[in-house]
């Protein structure tokens, strides 16, 4: 599957991108990250043009990086601003430097066309700041497979049942339609689960008693985030979909980041409705989501690995993979505009 490149991606959170110097690797792209003296965030190519030494090797002077290997000086804009020993600095003496925007807590790089970088595109959600909501922020998971697979996987309310059994799910939904619909680059995958017990995330947090109504609405915009609206209200309440407010409600937010055609980094946090002054609460609901999510990693590294040895039949579809379908053509529909020559011959 071929990289969508003109997006921004999550490099990071802010407290990951330090002063000093440090690498990513980005879609098979070496990449040194730091701050200017003003704490701006900055990304060039992790390679001197002159010998191919990583500039991550080097030093921060100010705000540009000297080269370690023969003293070359490279501004945060790539361009190179001190040769020692001559004054000549041609044009060709640069390297490139990625467009980088910090909100949120979150570091973005533009893998793309420079000029079409448009930081007001951005994904932002309303909830991040909103009064009544907590945002957490949670780890960037490291996955040994492509991250298509990440994205059919949150998409896809229906595996939850069993890869999730005593975290995210239970067999009471193992028979509930999911519904699906495409808007746009969006793909929407949803279902409620009426009158049944609650899941083992809320069960540990003894949020409920009795039985709940709960629900699933994965939002996933394509070619990178997930937002998965999920949550429980008592069944006695008998509540429409339009009042998930008054239930236990959080939203799992997935930014995936493609390190090479077969890893990938799933940064991922939470917001919530519920005890919104206690970080301990977010906390504790970040635990059950690491046993979660390091569910999903074996199952998709699992995949990946049987990917990557000769197919000797097609695979069975089934209905549930029409959330699925959608986003891969999406990213293929994306893919080909950034590269038309390239995905006809594929």
């Amino acid at each position: 599957m071929t990289f969508v490149r003109n997006c921004w991606y999550v490099a990071g959170w802010s407290h990951e991108i330090p002063r000093e110097l440090s690498t990513k690797r980005i879609m098979d792209e070496d990449i040194v990250f730091y701050r200017t003296e003003a704490g701006a965030p900055a990304a060039l190519e992790d390679q001197c043009p002159h010998k191919r030494l990583p500039l991550s090797m080097g030093r921060l002077k100010g705000d540009a990086i000297e080269c370690g290997y023969h003293g070359m000086t490279f501004g945060a804009n790539g361009r190179c601003v001190r040769i020692p020993g001559q004054d000549n600095l041609p044009d060709s003496a640069r390297v490139r430097s990625y467009p980088v925007h910090e909100t949120n807590g979150i570091v973005w790089i533009w893998m793309g066309d420079p000029a079409l970088a448009d930081t007001s595109e951005i994904f932002q959600l309303p909830e991040m700041q909103a009064e009544g909501w907590a945002p957490h922020f949670g780890d960037g998971l490291y996955f040994a497979a492509n991250y298509v697979h990440l994205a059919d996987n949150l998409c896809d309310p229906a595996h939850v049942a069993y890869v999730h059994p005593t975290t995210l799910g239970n067999p009471e939904s193992e028979g509930v339609p999911v519904e699906v619909e495409r808007d746009g680059h969006t793909v929407i995958t949803s279902r409620w689960i009426r009158d049944a017990p609650p899941i083992g995330f809320f069960k540990a947090l003894d949020l409920f008693k009795g039985h709940v109504d709960r629900w699933h609405y994965y939002y996933y915009h394509a070619p990178n985030i997930a937002v998965i609206d999920f949550g429980s209200i008592e069944t006695e309440r008998n509540a429409s979909e339009e009042e998930r407010q008054f239930g236990a409600r959080l939203f799992a937010l997935h930014f995936l980041t493609p390190i090479s055609e077969t890893e990938t980094v799933d940064y991922w946090m939470h917001i919530r409705n519920i005890a919104v002054d206690d970080p301990g609460m977010g906390d504790r609901m970040n635990e059950q989501f690491r046993v979660a999510f390091d569910e999903d990693k074996v199952v998709l590294e699992a995949i990946q690995r049987r990917e990557e040895k000769p197919l000797d039949r097609r695979p069975v579809r089934l209905a549930i993979d029409k959330g699925p379908n959608y986003l891969k053509k999406i990213i293929a529909e994306m893919a080909a505009r950034e590269r038309p020559e390239k995905a006809a011959a594929e």
